[in-house]
């Protein structure tokens, strides 16, 4: 294995010199010669612009590093579908989830790896403008992507600290052979869109014993209008993790212009968080095969500029605007889930694309009033048809759904003006 450290290439690791040029020399050199290691040795604060990771390199940040990202928006790459020209007309807008800017980005890096018990940090007060004492947005959107990976096949991020993101942080897209393992994301609790990793029509997907803590979501698995040329998001295992969010822990959506398909979920606990699993349709991609097992759910509602209501579980597939067709939802299975919040499980679609094939088993529900802030509404957001709702909540509320089971299902809910009966349904449940 070749060692390239970056000092030897001119960094000068003081956090102020911005030491991009001689990272990427060392990057450039390292490919040039087959691939090896570029080191940012610890004790050092490198400061830089974005960097492009090449295939068969391995940045190792080492344990008391620190890559700090610049504030200055015009040393950042501009993400268009090729590195040779990188800085070409923006692309992102807010729903394609291609990114206009991005901190480190790969493209065609196959087995490229960022690893190292050091630390990213991506600077994300420079791009944002506190909006209340409970959120925090960008003047532009969407701000820079802290590392976005696209079509980079057989890539590892792993034993990292990646902290202080602007805008989503890891963003592999149309990657095939993805290994996420024990990193830690920190982000402040109110930036929002600062989701800790974002597999996005991926294939072949492990995240393992991480743990995430973002104002927004934790992971989650999208299909991007702006990433359409790639596949489906399918074959993912998400394991050992613990998760705190403002929005969803754990989401499926809400860009899913494909499919989503074999999926599992195991091991986990969901703290503090707005939400904790979630699938959210919006778009024609469908949804078949999922199973969340053994995992603790802890809910809360935050104030109404987050998404959610503090449901512990989530399906629903509602049409993003009138030209979508919505797609399908079914053959999802919890088992083993204790969820305990001041909002019960939401199974929400419309007559005509009923959710399917649903079980519950070995699952308790404890509704219980804890925050300050007002509950008795579901949150439908974002869609046409729907918003806000009022309605007392309930340890179970379901609306066009069918083949919908219990087994060993325990519902307690507290006195409270928010709260209605343990389960309301329109739909038939099969007990068993």
């Amino acid at each position: 294995m070749k060692y390239y450290n970056v000092k030897d290439f001119g960094a000068v690791g003081n956090g102020s010199t911005d030491d991009s040029k001689a990272i990427q020399k060392a990057i450039d050199t390292c490919a040039e010669n087959g691939g090896g290691t570029v080191v940012l040795e610890s004790g050092s604060v490198y400061y830089s612009s974005s960097i492009a990771l090449k295939a068969n390199v391995s940045l190792y940040i080492q344990k008391g590093a620190v890559l700090k990202a610049t504030s200055d928006i015009d040393g950042y790459i501009r993400p268009c579908s090729t590195i040779n020209d990188p800085k070409t007309a923006l692309v992102g807008n807010p729903v394609t989830g291609k990114p206009s800017f991005a901190f480190i980005y790969g493209f065609e890096a196959d087995n490229a790896e960022i690893c190292g018990e050091g630390v990213i940090d991506a600077n994300c007060y420079s791009f944002v403008e506190r909006k209340s004492e409970y959120y925090v947005t960008g003047n532009f959107y969407p701000r820079p992507t802290c590392i976005y990976l696209e079509k980079c096949n057989h890539i590892t991020v792993r034993d990292v600290t990646i902290k202080n993101a602007p805008f989503w942080t890891l963003h592999p897209a149309g990657c095939d052979d993805v290994l996420i393992s024990a990193i830690r994301i920190l982000n402040p609790l109110d930036v929002a869109n600062s989701d800790g990793i974002d597999p996005d029509h991926c294939t072949n997907v492990r995240i393992a014993n991480c743990h995430v803590e973002c104002a927004d979501d934790c992971i989650c698995l999208k299909n991007s209008k702006g990433n359409s040329e790639y596949g489906n998001c399918e074959n993912i295992i998400i394991t050992g993790c613990t998760l705190i969010s403002t929005s969803a822990a754990i989401k499926i959506g809400t860009e899913g212009i494909a499919d989503f398909k074999n999926i599992i979920v195991d091991n986990c606990i969901i703290s503090r968080s707005n939400r904790g699993l979630s699938i959210q349709i919006r778009d024609c991609g469908n949804v078949e095969n999922v199973s969340f097992s053994n995992i603790m759910i802890e809910t809360r509602r935050f104030c109404s500029d987050w998404w959610g209501s503090a449901e512990p579980i989530t399906i629903t597939s509602l049409r993003r605007d009138e030209n979508t067709v919505c797609g399908s939802v079914k053959n999802v299975r919890y088992r083993n889930i204790t969820c305990k919040g001041e909002n019960g499980v939401l199974l929400f679609s419309t007559e005509d694309n009923p959710i399917q094939d649903i079980l519950f088993e070995n699952v308790s529900v404890e509704v219980e009033k804890t925050s300050k802030w007002p509950c008795g509404i579901y949150d439908l957001r974002p869609c046409i048809d729907y918003g806000i709702e009022e309605e007392k909540n309930s340890c179970f509320f379901i609306r066009s759904a069918e083949n919908v089971s219990f087994r060993n299902v325990k519902t307690t809910i507290g006195d409270s003006e928010f709260y209605g009966d343990e389960i309301n349904s329109e739909s038939k449940i099969e007990r068993f």
